[in-house]
């Protein structure tokens, strides 16, 4: 099996090496698996990726490799987990020794652009992990999320702010970019991070008033979320809430097919591969209905499993649904293989899906494995800041503030000596059958279900298949262990 994916990729490698495709990777900021009408939402309408799952490849399986939407991002980028760079949730940056996506396609003679939410580390342009060092050619982009009438970065300058609605601002943007006449020969890649449907929520009237029939029902439940007037807590009803994060969904479901549209007229939407996920399960704020147990921030479906789907219309020509487990972290060996790159030479946790896109690849070879980190540690164990702190101050304003702040400060830590401590944190282990969860707490304990028959993980099966749970937990350990001499900087030496 295994060589007979080897060949394949060299075969098909081969062929792309003569005709490289365009790549456009696009990521919704806390979109929830179920938040899709392809996935049998009740509510939302979202026909184009509606239309894309049902003429691409649908991921049903696919996978956060986080929680949270830094780690996650830095997933994308890395194709490692982040906790190897100290990326261990929201605010914490990457490190400038990173090997991403940007850089091997520039190698491979891409011209680079990344547009929208940036998150793991300030946009500016002496940041030593902004999009430009991090292998982008040119930026539009924000430091976290944004809302309508956005503030954006372009290029590492101050921030400017534009009118109108975010999604269509950053695809805009997105298709200026596609179409630069000096540099058509070039094959692109454009990473698109949308700032919806992440809370404070808003949207355009004509959005809004898609969802005016919400049932009374949600009326009566009243959630905690960001004030869009003062940038702090407030309680508000859910139904009110649903309309407004609805309206963002349709709305960056809208600036999507404005992109399609585009690739479409100017000839190039046959051979641009366009990918679609979210970047962790929908948020407490956002949820009123799922088939999962869980929700962001949390190792349970809900938390974890978004939705995927990806077009290339030259090479994915028949619609097809796959249940092969797939992650974030997987876009970044796929981009290798599609460009004719070799991996880098480091420790990697995702793989090449080159395969399932042709239909050749029917289960993984190897598990998923998830970890948050308990970040607190790192502060209050004296250890040395990555960065001087000046290099790690945002600049991009957004609604909801923190510390009192618009804008958002950065961190990372030196973490030269491993403890036995540093293993704590929810985890998780994902097979091709079974799904192990260890608390992280100092009890450890562990939750073990069969996904192919229990999706809504309603049955512990730990008790009652010990030696499951512990081979799954000898493997997870193990890789905890990998992943923590990376945090070392092992891999930069």
């Amino acid at each position: 099996m295994a060589l007979a994916l080897t060949l394949f990729v060299a075969s098909f490698t081969a062929h792309l090496n003569a005709q490289p495709p365009h790549i456009i990777l696009l990521m919704g900021d806390d979109h929830g698996w179920e938040e899709t009408g392809y996935n049998g939402h009740p509510h939302l309408q979202t026909p184009v990726l509606d239309d894309m799952a049902a003429n691409g490849l649908r991921l049903d399986h696919f996978y956060a490799a986080h929680p949270t939407c830094s780690p996650t991002r830095g997933s994308v980028l890395t194709g490692r987990h982040p906790n190897r760079y100290g990326t261990f949730t929201p605010n914490w940056s990457m490190r400038p020794e990173e090997i991403t996506i940007g850089h091997i396609a520039k190698k491979a003679g891409y011209r680079t652009a990344h547009f929208g939410k940036w998150h793991v580390g300030p946009v500016k342009a002496d940041s030593p992990t902004n999009p430009g060092a991090m292998g982008f050619d040119q930026w539009l982009s924000h430091d976290n999320f944004f809302e309508l009438n956005p503030h954006f970065s372009e290029n590492g300058a101050p921030p400017t702010q534009f009118a109108g609605e975010s999604s269509e601002i950053v695809i805009q943007k997105t298709i200026d970019f596609i179409n630069q006449p000096q540099q058509e020969s070039k094959p692109f890649l454009a990473v698109v991070w949308f700032g919806s449907p992440h809370e404070p929520y808003s949207g355009l009237e004509k959005d809004l008033a898609l969802y005016d029939d919400l049932p009374t029902a949600y009326q009566e439940r009243s959630v905690s979320l960001t004030s869009n007037e003062t940038g702090q807590r407030v309680r508000r009803p859910l139904r009110e809430v649903l309309r407004e994060r609805y309206a963002e969904i349709t709305a960056m479901d809208r600036a999507i097919g404005q992109l399609r549209i585009h690739l479409e007229e100017s000839g190039l939407r046959q051979n641009t591969l366009l990918w679609y996920c979210g970047d962790n399960g929908t948020p407490s704020s956002g949820l009123a209905v799922s088939p999962f147990r869980g929700q962001k921030g949390q190792m349970y479906e809900g938390g974890i499993r978004v939705p995927g789907v990806i077009e290339w219309p030259a090479k994915i020509k028949q619609s097809r649904i796959s249940k092969v487990n797939t992650v974030t972290s997987d876009m970044l060996p796929t981009l290798c293989d599609l460009t004719g790159q070799s991996f880098p030479q480091r420790p990697l946790d995702g793989i090449s899906i080159l395969p399932l896109l042709n239909g050749n690849m029917k289960s993984r070879p190897q598990p998923i494995c998830f970890w948050s980190y308990n970040a607190n540690r790192e502060a209050k164990n004296g250890l040395k800041p990555y960065f001087e702190i000046e290099q790690q101050e945002g600049t991009t304003p957004l609604v909801k503030l923190m510390n009192g702040k618009a804008t958002r400060t950065f961190r990372n830590f030196h973490h030269p000596h491993i403890s036995e401590e540093d293993f704590v944190g929810p985890k998780a282990i994902l097979d091709q059958q079974y799904k192990l969860i260890v608390s992280g707490t100092n009890k450890d304990e562990h939750e073990l279900f069969d996904l192919r028959i229990d999706p809504a993980e309603e049955n512990n099966l730990a008790n009652s298949h010990p030696q499951k749970a512990k081979e799954l937990s000898q493997q997870l350990r193990t890789w905890q262990a990998s992943v923590l001499k990376s945090l070392t900087e092992a891999d930069y030496k």
